[in-house]
């Protein structure tokens, strides 16, 4: 065998276990993807009950009900065609509100309604956390354009 044929064989064994491990971190991470949905696209497709999914949109002006000696929450993610009820157990984000973006992932119990593990509340461009705030204006650099 000449240097170059075994250079070859070389190069071609490391390209195939290249494209191996390729291909299974394909695989695995298909299976293991929380797709995002809108309530509309929810509606649509004909997702199976009790599946992991993750729903985006807006919280539902005047939908958020709070339980009386929990934490338990009750609101609608809409995106103003199709609404989802969502129940949660637990604290909520700080700047989850009314007509604010938020995505919820948790267990799909019927065709509009699902119950939440966790509930991330979304900011546009222009948020900055006010710890961050406190300390350009402390340092004289805040500008009121951020």
């Amino acid at each position: 065998m000449t240097i170059r044929f075994q250079r070859l064989i070389i190069i071609l064994l490391s390209l195939t276990l290249i494209a191996g491990a390729a291909i299974l971190i394909l695989i695995n991470s298909k299976n293991n993807i929380v797709f995002f949905y809108t309530p509309s696209e929810l509606m649509k497709l004909n997702v199976d009950k009790n599946k992991i999914i993750r729903i985006g949109g807006i919280v539902k002006k005047n939908s958020i009900q709070k339980g009386l000696n929990d934490t338990s929450v009750r609101f609608i993610i809409t995106d103003n065609q199709k609404d989802i009820f969502v129940e949660y157990k637990g604290i909520l984000p700080d700047l989850f509100r009314e007509k604010q973006g938020a995505v919820v992932e948790g267990i799909l119990i019927n065709d509009n309604e699902i119950k939440a593990k966790r509930v991330l509340a979304k900011h546009d461009e222009n948020y900055m956390p006010a710890s961050i705030k406190k300390q350009l204006e402390e340092i004289d650099y805040w500008q009121k354009d951020y």
